[in-house]
């Protein structure tokens, strides 16, 4: 996306004009609608705009209305009201819906989106092409790079094997992550994203090189116990990813105690810093 494509994008996650809200549990973003239709449409009165393409959505039995949730959120005379909000994904959904010159490049980018999306399931190393070159701009090196496709290969290799044994649903996979991350890590991965500062970013890309070969290692012992034990189920699969986690676990005892500190750091690839509203109305009180 290129800068007049990214405007809107950025007013958003700025909170210059729209509020936003971060969603821990979720992991999600919500946005006001709202705000959003008054800075898309350019309506003198937002309120009455999404009012009455609120109704239409739901008369044509858009999902986007049905799918949306209300959070207090703060408005301009300080107090927190009710407010309807969508995710990201909503997001679009409603652009796509408003007529306007500023959701023309919105549009045109998810057009072409899409576009590349396709070309991808004829021709998949574009998509592997699309990711090298991503992880270029952010500046990684191509020996980082080359690690980090393996380890995205590796990871298969090892849901793959969790699929042999029963597990089927992403909370599941969720669940087995967290296992192996808790035994070695003493943090479930949303935990530890929190306590590197990350929100949507990955967790894989933001730690050291020692972070991810202990991150490997715990996967990588789990596959093979896995592979060997053939547990069935997710109860049995915990066992196993425990098991591990541990062996990690313990790789990582051993190596602190011979450098005498954490080998787990809260630091980032991130060249800025989320700050929680909270921690923006305390200065400014």
């Amino acid at each position: 996306m290129n800068q007049d494509k990214m405007y809107l994008v950025n007013k958003i996650f700025n909170n210059e004009t729209i509020r936003t809200v971060w969603d821990k549990e979720q992991e999600k973003y919500f946005i006001s609608i709202v705000d959003l239709v008054g800075v898309v449409s350019e309506s003198n009165n937002p309120q009455t705009y999404w009012r009455v393409l609120k109704k239409r959505l739901k008369d044509e039995g858009n999902e986007t209305v049905t799918n949306c949730n209300a959070l207090k959120l703060k408005a301009k005379d300080g107090k927190y009201r009710l407010t309807d909000v969508v995710d990201i994904e909503g997001m679009f959904r409603i652009i796509e819906s408003i007529p306007s010159r500023n959701a023309e490049p919105i549009k045109q980018w998810l057009a072409k989106l899409g576009s590349e999306r396709i070309d991808e399931t004829f021709d998949p190393s574009l998509a592997a092409q699309r990711a090298i070159d991503l992880y270029r701009s952010k500046g990684y090196d191509e020996k980082w790079i080359a690690k980090r496709i393996k380890g995205i290969q590796d990871r298969k290799q090892l849901t793959d094997v969790w699929k042999d044994g029963g597990i089927t649903e992403s909370k599941e996979y969720a669940i087995l992550t967290n296992e192996i991350y808790k035994e070695w890590s003493g943090m479930t991965a949303g935990e530890y994203k929190s306590f590197k500062g990350l929100r949507k970013e990955s967790l894989r890309d933001n730690m050291t090189d020692v972070e991810v070969a202990l991150a490997d290692l715990g996967e990588l012992a789990t596959r093979e116990i896995a592979k060997k034990k053939n547990p069935k189920g997710l109860n049995e699969n915990i066992e196993v990813a425990r098991r591990g986690g541990k062996i990690a676990g313990n790789t990582r005892k051993d190596l602190e105690h011979e450098l005498g500190e954490s080998v787990v750091t809260n630091n980032n690839a991130l060249n800025y810093e989320y700050i929680d509203k909270k921690e923006i109305e305390m200065k400014s009180s």
